[in-house]
């Protein structure tokens, strides 16, 4: 249950964090790569400059993916607190770049702690429970309402309606907080991260184990 909440939670921060980058980029995505695929497309068909943003922005999220990645394999056990703290850094820092006046610097930065959020639950080379994007979460809940009305698990889809409900408030909350407070409400963002990062359970020995097995080549 417990991993449950901090999925949901933080399926809630980047929501948050996606809808400020959203107002305030006129439509561009900082977590939602699907999005900014389109305008891709979209800009290359109409304006270009819309395409050189929307692209900025991918590379941005897969080299944090990949940092994220990285800093979590270094930490073990503690992979999630690491990776965390690295989000809450990288949201911070964008807070901050914002207030000097420096907003793509600060969209990259975004886009980085976004794309490195996806760590958190990384089992190996796979993303066990992913944050940023719900196609997938939504394919799997109505999957799981269809294996409920079929007779089997009656709520083996809760999981996947709580990420998504989290996904949606937090997009809620960080439409309203940028409505008062700008790119300011990333800081608020950057807390909840470092929060996040204090009471998120450790992984457990047993599993780094087991992956660092599954990963040696064959003797």
């Amino acid at each position: 249950m417990r991993i449950r909440l901090l999925a949901a939670s933080l399926s809630a921060l980047a929501g948050f964090v996606d809808a400020v980058g959203f107002v305030h980029l006129g439509g561009f995505f900082v977590s939602f790569m699907s999005g900014n695929t389109t305008r891709i497309g979209v800009g290359l068909s109409e304006r270009g400059g819309d395409a050189v943003v929307a692209g900025g922005l991918i590379l941005s999220f897969v080299a944090g993916v990949v940092f994220g990645s990285l800093v979590g394999r270094r930490f073990g056990t503690a992979r999630r607190r690491a990776v965390l703290a690295l989000v809450a850094a990288l949201l911070g820092l964008a807070a901050l770049l914002a207030a000097w006046g420096h907003h793509g610097a600060a969209a990259v930065a975004m886009a980085l702690a976004m794309g490195a959020e996806n760590a958190v639950f990384a089992e190996g080379a796979d993303i066990h429970i992913g944050l940023t994007y719900m196609t997938g979460t939504l394919v799997k809940l109505g999957q799981h309402l269809a294996i409920a009305l079929g007779g089997g698990d009656r709520f083996g889809w809760a999981p996947y309606l709580l990420l998504w409900a989290g996904l949606l408030a937090g997009g809620i909350l960080g439409a309203a907080s940028y409505a008062v407070a700008g790119m300011g409400a990333l800081w608020a963002a950057a807390a909840a991260a470092g929060i996040a990062a204090i009471v998120a359970p450790p992984v457990e020995a047993a599993r780094v184990a087991a992956r660092a097995h599954a990963t040696k080549p064959n003797e």
